[in-house]
């Protein structure tokens, strides 16, 4: 009785075996023919039972369905199944199909990156990352796939995702640096950028001459900033801290990061040490006029006006013709005037004549902090009399004012 009982349960896997195969061949068949689709669900049938079949037949089922998700455009399975294909035959020592799905996963991967750069270029950001990070799974040895895959998530505002990727380029300590080969065309008199082979042929021949070169850059630092500036926009601020300690050590002349750093403590209520990081970042770099205009912005977006005039006249000091200083500048007096319109507008509903005083008064300051602004912008019109912000601005400052000998005066220079 016993023996009849295995001779049946052999049969029954031996009828699965069978099945299996013939739902294989039909894929196969479907797929010579073009219909993708049709392959797909033939192999849905032998699917419940795939992971007990041999070596040989779970590879020819994985491999077809590779190429059945991969012609559909289900671009993340297709990866899927052909990495099981060459999982499963390295591990059974008999490699039928990882010849060509290398090649396949080469091809594939090759058509991702150009969809992305079509998705990207048409602002489809999100898509092209998605793209860009199946190309590096497809080719893990090419991270700089995963690294465009991050920027892309980036420009599509997928923080989330975008830091995934970032994290994981840093737990591969990604450099990403590389080396240009270059050559001058002695024809044109222009640098040109080719690999070292073609480079070092040219200028064998004589057409390209004074070879170089150059290293570029290491994108680890770029990597460890963004990913706390995502921890930042995400309210991690405990991460992000840890993060920008990472990222100025990685590289500690970078400013902005001492910047982005201070900013972030004054955001968490940390005065002190935002005061600390800003007088650091200001030692860094005493003579960079972007720094100082930088640190009068956030001076300024944090209300505090007079550190924010300090730092633009420093900046302007450094490079009188920073127009973006300049501008600030005469904002940050106009923004102090506009701060006194909401009194100014409860006591216009007062007949008190004390109220009425407090008004008049608020309205001489106000006039003259806008006029400030004026004057500043009238100096740098001297020295640029066509320069467009600074028209418009005086313009709507003099509208601010009532002044309309001076806005018609403006209005004549803009050519309205």
């Amino acid at each position: 009785m016993k023996t009849r009982i295995l001779i049946m349960v052999a049969i029954a896997f031996s009828m699965t075996a069978f099945a299996q195969k013939n739902e294989i061949k039909a894929a196969e068949k479907a797929l010579k023919s073009g219909d993708a689709a049709s392959a797909k669900t033939a192999l849905q049938g032998a699917a419940s039972l795939i992971e007990s079949a041999d070596a040989k037949i779970k590879a020819q089922y994985y491999y077809n369905l590779a190429e059945a998700n991969s012609k559909l455009s289900e671009f993340d399975a297709a990866v899927d199944a052909y990495n099981k294909v060459i999982a499963i035959e390295e591990a059974s020592g008999k490699a039928k199909y990882s010849s060509d799905v290398k090649m396949k996963k080469d091809q594939l991967a090759a058509d991702l990156v150009n969809a992305a750069v079509d998705d990207n270029n048409n602002q489809n950001f999100a898509s092209g990352a998605e793209k860009l990070y199946m190309a590096y799974k497809l080719r893990p040895q090419d991270t700089i796939y995963l690294y465009y895959a991050a920027s892309s998530a980036v420009n599509g505002k997928a923080y989330t995702k975008a830091l995934e990727h970032y994290n994981e380029l840093k737990e591969l300590n990604y450099d990403g640096s590389d080396v240009k080969f270059t050559a001058v065309n002695v024809e044109t008199g222009e640098e040109e950028e080719m690999d070292k082979t073609t480079r070092d042929l040219y200028v064998k021949a004589g057409t390209h001459k004074d070879p170089k070169e150059v290293k570029t850059p290491s994108k680890r630092p770029e990597i460890i900033k963004n990913i706390a500036l995502i921890y930042q926009q995400e309210g991690d601020n405990e991460k992000a801290l840890a993060a920008y300690d990472d990222a100025i050590a990685t590289n500690p002349d970078d400013v902005n990061l001492v910047l982005n750093k201070a900013n972030l403590y004054y955001t968490i209520g940390d005065k002190v040490k935002f005061k600390e990081l800003m007088a650091q970042a200001s030692a860094m770099a005493p003579d960079n006029a972007d720094l100082h205009y930088n640190i009068g912005v956030i001076e300024m977006e944090q209300g505090n006006l007079e550190a924010a005039r300090a730092s633009y006249e420093k900046a302007l000091s450094i490079d009188p013709d920073y127009i973006n200083a300049t501008l600030n500048l005469s904002t940050s007096y106009v923004n102090e005037g506009n701060a006194l319109i909401d009194e100014m507008n409860e006591l216009a509903m007062s007949s008190k004549r004390a109220d009425i005083a407090k008004y008049d008064e608020l309205k001489v300051q106000k006039d003259e902090l806008f006029k400030k602004g004026a004057t500043i912008l009238e100096d740098a019109l001297k020295s640029k009399p066509d320069d467009v912000s600074i028209l418009s601005q005086l313009r709507n400052i003099y509208g601010a004012l009532g002044d309309n000998e001076n806005f018609m005066r403006i209005k004549k220079l803009m050519g309205e």
